[in-house]
């Protein structure tokens, strides 16, 4: 039997006005806005065209890490070796972001992890990489593998720091995804990247993020900078009970990307309101059924589901329940069935998962043979 994608219009019924897409422009070549939540990219500026990542490449190597620390193959107090590959390519010779370990000396993972996240250290991502790898080289094979795994698909990693390669290059999309993916995967170790300085070797350095400390709620993740990438950086932001992750690159100064950042998320947490449709346990629509006890399934949220839709002008709303039809039985309660898309004025801005409000069982074979006429008829329309 051949399965068909089922796109089925819904009507969202609102109590007040609806809004559509604020307008918005940034400095930045590239950029994106992403809620957390639910992934949905809220503002795009060729977020698909390759970028070099620059330092923000840093958020990959910290994934591999932390991934690593997860599986307990290595801990937070395991003592890495700084090679003279490290010192000279990353070390204070190198003029390049520092942590300025010493040649031949062990440091733990947890100051390697703060040092990248807080200093940017290339000699502390080196040193990681060496420690967990053997080799830079095999650990960006580490980061490719973890970037197939969770999807990205304009990304390749040549090296742990992001010091410039023309193999190596990402999008803002793919980045403002990994800052996602750590900020999901990892909320035990995400506090390191609020953290507003760090000392190695006498030497105090401030967070590279200087959108952390100016009080907006930015608390991670990544800046970047080299002279052919311009500056960029990878932000976050939880105020109220939204959180964006934004990222903007290309921009020509520290001062340019601190103040594009600011205004992108800014518009972000301002420019919406949260609306909810959908109270919890209500049906948002029905999926058919072939062959069940039932004919169809009512499709509802994980709780409620809850709309950010940006002010301005009054216009409609409209969505669409996405999913592969017919489902075919049996259909377990809590099962992700379908995915609901909003729109306004055409533009996607927001998605949302729907699962099976109840079970379907397996039908007799009267329902199993009136289902396959009809899905034989259905071939032939």
């Amino acid at each position: 039997m051949k399965l068909l994608a089922a796109v089925v219009a819904t009507c969202l019924l609102l109590a007040g006005p609806v809004f559509a897409q604020a307008s918005f422009d940034t400095k930045a070549k590239f950029a994106v806005l992403t809620d957390y939540e639910s992934g949905t990219v809220i503002f795009q500026k060729d977020a698909d065209a390759r970028l070099e990542p620059a330092s923000m490449t840093k958020l990959m190597t910290l994934a591999v890490v932390f991934n690593e620390l997860r599986a307990g193959r290595i801990t937070l107090d395991d003592l890495f070796f700084v090679s003279e590959n490290a010192w000279r390519t990353g070390g204070a010779a190198s003029g390049g972001s520092t942590m300025f370990a010493e040649l031949n000396s062990q440091i733990r993972v947890e100051d390697l992890v703060r040092s990248v996240i807080i200093q940017s250290g290339n000699d502390a991502a080196i040193v990681l990489a060496e420690g967990i790898a053997g080799s830079e080289a095999t650990f960006a094979d580490m980061m490719n593998e973890l970037a197939d795994e969770m999807g990205l698909t304009g990304s390749n990693f040549t090296n742990s720091t992001g010091l410039p390669d023309p193999d190596e290059y990402s999008t803002a999309r793919d980045l403002a995804e990994i800052g996602r993916y750590l900020i999901r995967e990892f909320p035990e170790y995400y506090h390191y990247f609020s953290e507003p300085e760090m000392v190695w070797n006498g030497i105090k350095q401030p967070n590279r993020n200087s959108l952390v400390e100016m009080g907006i709620g930015v608390d991670g993740l990544k800046t970047g900078h080299t002279s052919s990438s311009g500056y960029g950086s990878v932000t976050s932001t939880a105020q109220g009970d939204r959180r964006l992750i934004a990222v903007v690159h290309g921009l020509t100064s520290m001062r340019e990307r601190t103040e594009e950042a600011r205004k992108l998320l800014t518009w972000g947490t301002r420019a919406f309101e949260r609306f909810t449709p959908y109270p919890e346990g209500a049906v948002v629509s029905e999926a058919d059924v072939y062959g069940g006890t039932q004919a169809t399934v009512g499709l509802v949220g994980d709780g409620e589901i809850a709309l950010y839709l940006p002010r301005g002008s009054r216009q409609c709303l409209s969505a669409t329940v996405n999913y592969t039809s017919p489902l075919i039985p049996p259909v377990a309660q809590g099962d992700k069935i379908a995915e609901l898309r909003v729109f306004c004025n055409d533009q996607l801005v927001q998605t949302a998962p729907l699962y099976a409000a109840e079970s379907v069982g397996q039908g007799d074979l009267v329902r199993r043979a009136t289902d396959a006429l009809k899905q034989l008829a259905l071939g032939w329309l």
